[in-house]
This record gives C-alpha cells, sequence and structure tokens, in this order.
C-alpha cells in the first residue's frame, strides 16, 4: 500500500515538474518572441543607443538625433545650423534594415536557448549611413557664415587737412577649407554636436578706396585758399578707373558737358601728337628736333608756331584740331598760330564752351577741358605701352609703339620742378605740359598742368585746369597743384607716403 502510494506521489510530482517546465517554457517563448520583436540590449544605430526599442521608436530616436541643430562657435559668435540645410541627408532605411538583419538573422533555438540561461548577445553596432553635399556646406559657410560675421580689412582712410591717408586694418575672414571637415564630423557625430571654426587674417587693403581718394582732392581743393574755378581728371592707367570733378568756389559744378577753359601752354600736347601723327620719326632732324624741345622744355611759343607750320604752313592750328576730333575730343582746338595779331582761322563751338550756367572766359584760339587732356595723355601712354589704343585705331598707319615713345620723351623734358613736379618725390618720371597764360587785362587768369606720372604703385595721368575771374594767384595755385597730386601718388603708394 505504502508503493503504491509512493508511486502516484511521483508520478504526480512528475507530472506537476513537467506542467511547470511547459508552462515555463511556454511564458520563457513567449517573452523572447517579444524580446525578439525589439532590437537586442546595447544594440546602437548610427552611434545612438536603440536596445529595447521596436523600429519605429528606433527610428525616430535615431532621427531626433540627428536634426538636432549643430552648434557652430565663430569669431565669438554662437550660430545653430540645421543640418538639411547643409546638405545632410540620412539614410535611416538602410540602416533599419541592418538592425534588423542583426535582430532577425540569428537562429532562434539557439538564440532562446542563450534568452533561457540569460546570457545576453554581444552588443551589434549598426554604422551611420549618410551623406553630406560639401557644395552646400560650402555655399552655406560662404553666403550665409562668412557675410554676417567675417569682419573684413578696412580701407586706408583719408586724413582730413592733409594729402595723406591711414593705413588700413587688417580682417578676419572664415578659413572655410578648415571649417568644412570640422563641420562634417560634427554633423556625423550623435553626440559631439557642438564645434569651433576658425578664421584666417586677411591683409588690410593696400590702397583706399577710389570713392575715399576723391574725397580726400576734393578737400585738398575746398581747403586750399583757391576760390575759383577748377577742373580736374585723374586716370589710373592700370584699370582705367576715372575721379572727374569741378568746383566753383568749392562747389560742385557738373562735368557734363565738362568745363571748358584756355588750354595755354598744354595746347602744346595735342600740337607734340599732330606733328607726329603727319610725320612719324623719321623727319625729325636737328632742326626739328630743337624746335620740338623749346615747344616742350621752354614753353616757346615762336618754336610752337614753327612746328604747326610743319603741319601746314597756313593753317597748322586748324590741323592740330582736326586731329583732336578725330580723336574723339570735341572741346579741344586749336585756332590760330600764337604769334601777336595772328589770326583766328576759325570759330570753334564746343559741348563744353556753350555751356551757360558757368565760364572761365576761355580763350576763343585754344580751348580743352580736364577730361579731354587727360584722355589725350592715357592714349599717348596706351601706345607707348602696348602699342595699342585709340591713337593708333584712329591713325594706324602713323602711329606705333616707338612714335609714342618719342612723344613721351619730350613731355618728360618739361621739367619745372612745381605743379605736377612739386608732388612727387624727386627723380619720378613726369611726362607734362605746364600752362598759364596772362589775359588781355596783363593779369594772370588761367593755371593749368596735365601730366602722366610713372610710380612704383602705379601709374597715372592728372590733369588740373584752374580759373580766377580777378586774379589767379600762383603762390596759391601751385601748392594746390602738387597737393593734388601728391595726394594721388600717395594712393598709390601708400607705404611709402
Amino acid at each position: 500500500m505504502r508503493n503504491r502510494n509512493a508511486n502516484i506521489f511521483l508520478r504526480g510530482t512528475a507530472i506537476f515538474l513537467l506542467i511547470v517546465a511547459t508552462v515555463l517554457t511556454i511564458s520563457s517563448l513567449v517573452g523572447y518572441s517579444r524580446q525578439r520583436n525589439n532590437y537586442p540590449s546595447g544594440m546602437t544605430m548610427g552611434g545612438v543607443p536603440i536596445g529595447g526599442l521596436d523600429p519605429q521608436a528606433a527610428s525616430q530616436r535615431v532621427l531626433q538625433v540627428y536634426k538636432t541643430p549643430i552648434q557652430i562657435q565663430y569669431n565669438g559668435d554662437i550660430i545653430q545650423i540645421d543640418p538639411t540645410s547643409v546638405g545632410f541627408q540620412l539614410d535611416i532605411d538602410s540602416m533599419l534594415a541592418a538592425a534588423d538583419l542583426n535582430r532577425t538573422g540569428g537562429a532562434f533555438w539557439s538564440g532562446f536557448w542563450d534568452y533561457i540561461w540569460n546570457r545576453n548577445p554581444a552588443p551589434q553596432a549598426v554604422p551611420l549611413r549618410a551623406t553630406i553635399a560639401e557644395d552646400r556646406l560650402r555655399a552655406y559657410l560662404q553666403t550665409e557664415i562668412a557675410p554676417r560675421y567675417d569682419q573684413p580689412p578696412s580701407p586706408a582712410q583719408p586724413i582730413p587737412g592733409s594729402t595723406s591717408f591711414t593705413h588700413g586694418q587688417p580682417g578676419l575672414v572664415l578659413d572655410i577649407d578648415h571649417a568644412v571637415p570640422l563641420l562634417e564630423d560634427a554633423l556625423r557625430s550623435p553626440t559631439n554636436r557642438s564645434v569651433t571654426i576658425t578664421s584666417t587674417q586677411n591683409a588690410a587693403t593696400s590702397r583706399p578706396t577710389l570713392k575715399n581718394l576723391e574725397i580726400l582732392m576734393k578737400q585738398v581743393v575746398t581747403t586750399s585758399g583757391f576760390d575759383g574755378i577748377i577742373g580736374v581728371d585723374m586716370l589710373d592707367l592700370q584699370n582705367g578707373q576715372e575721379i572727374h570733378f569741378a568746383l566753383d568756389k568749392g562747389q560742385e559744378l557738373s562735368v557734363a558737358p565738362d568745363v571748358a577753359f584756355t588750354a595755354s601752354s598744354t595746347i602744346k600736347i595735342p600740337i607734340l601728337v599732330s606733328y607726329f601723327i603727319q610725320h612719324g620719326t623719321a623727319s625729325v632732324d636737328d632742326s626739328v628736333n630743337t624746335k620740338i624741345l623749346n615747344m616742350i622744355h621752354k614753353s616757346d611759343n615762336v618754336a610752337s608756331d614753327d612746328v604747326m607750320r610743319e603741319l601746314d604752313p597756313d593753317t597748322g592750328p586748324l590741323v592740330v584740331s582736326q586731329d583732336m576730333n578725330t580723336l574723339g575730343l570735341q572741346n579741344t582746338f586749336m585756332a590760330g598760330f600764337f604769334y601777336t595779331g595772328a589770326p583766328r582761322l576759325k570759330s570753334f563751338s564746343t559741348p563744353a564752351n556753350q555751356r551757360t550756367d558757368i565760364t572761365t572766359q576761355p580763350d576763343s584760339y585754344n580751348q580743352t577741358t580736364s577730361s579731354d587732356m587727360a584722355i589725350l595723355l592715357e592714349d599717348i601712354y596706351q601706345c607707348s605701352e602696348t602699342g595699342g589704343g585709340a591713337l593708333v585705331a584712329a591713325f594706324p598707319n602713323k602711329m606705333n609703339k616707338d612714335v609714342c615713345k618719342h612723344i613721351i620723351y619730350y613731355l618728360e623734358q618739361d621739367k619745372i620742378g612745381v605743379l605736377i613736379e612739386a608732388g612727387v618725390p624727386e627723380g619720378t618720371q613726369v611726362a607734362m605740359k605746364h600752362g598759364w597764360i596772362p589775359g588781355s587785362d596783363g593779369i594772370l587768369h588761367d593755371v593749368s598742368a596735365a601730366g602722366i606720372v610713372y610710380s612704383p604703385g602705379g601709374n597715372f595721368v592728372l590733369s588740373a585746369y584752374t580759373y580766377h575771374p580777378i586774379q589767379n594767384l600762383f603762390d596759391v595755385t601751385n601748392p594746390l597743384i602738387a597737393n593734388l597730386t601728391r595726394a594721388v601718388y600717395n594712393y598709390f603708394n601708400l607705404a611709402s607716403q
């Protein structure tokens, strides 16, 4: 009886244990199946922990991390950047596919056996899969960051009451080549999304703006004590940029059309040019050479008449006028010879001398404007340097580089030590012509100078014409033109001002 009861007990115990084992097994299978629906503990996707999350929750977590703006520190400013604005694109689908393969790719029963024995699988890491459009990143830095946060170099500024400029200050500009890889690393990092980008020092602007030079030149005029009419034209011979203005007692005058002035001896530049247009260099014998030197160096009117007679014994001045008209210089003419009592061969109406708002009482025998003379000198310079330009275009079979170098040579002989020459360092190459002449009342009213200045920092033309209705004091006008020249020279040669 006892053995029977013992067997019943053992049988019941076995059944009970079997039932318990079955229940535990089923429960474990349910738990394992549920766990298998989520990503295993320790798993990361693109460096973001996703263990225990289902695919949807994991996707949201990863997107949330990588959509977080990255933070830039630049020149003391903190800037937030949306990753999508710089071309960052997360490939979440391929990362989920790789994560799912790790989640479900292993054998079910071996995984279940590990689950029963509480053996966690080795942590799996799904690498980040994303693209960055570097061109968009660079464009963003160039158009959004640099313009707002760079510190551009400041140009030199004119010093009021002087002919000099302050030196410019260096600036700080974004080092884009250095910033791009740093930002790419930050975009790809789930945790380190803050980066400091650097700038490089940009040298100070070596030259003031042309507008600042114009301001300084006008200040030179207004502080000079000159209260007449002045016309000024400056041409940058490197790039053709121009400053052109006229003032009457310090007030702006229109230069469209330009202001007509008595050309006086500066008209000898057109005479010189016309001689070489008509005769070239082959005809320059000792006699002609002497006449030209006397015309330019001594400003001899008798020699000037002789040179014009080489053009035509009776109408040489009109040949000069026609040549200037061919060059497009409508306001420059020579209407008669210099000698006393010479008849006026023709009356000239020009856009400049037909103005009714202002007059300098220009001589009806010879006139020009500051812009006409500047353009003529620029044409001579370009011809002498390159063998091209308007002179060669207008007179292709007569003007060339060699001819124009002869013209420059003769203009270099006008060495008087005042006006333009007084505004440049000693030894500076200057090809110029000065001009002044008393009016019919015997009083000096017109003083002018026009020339090419060759300087280490750049070559330029300066043409300045002055008129005073009462008396043009040379002690005022001479330093005025010298200081205008000095201001322009300093503009081109800031380091040596």
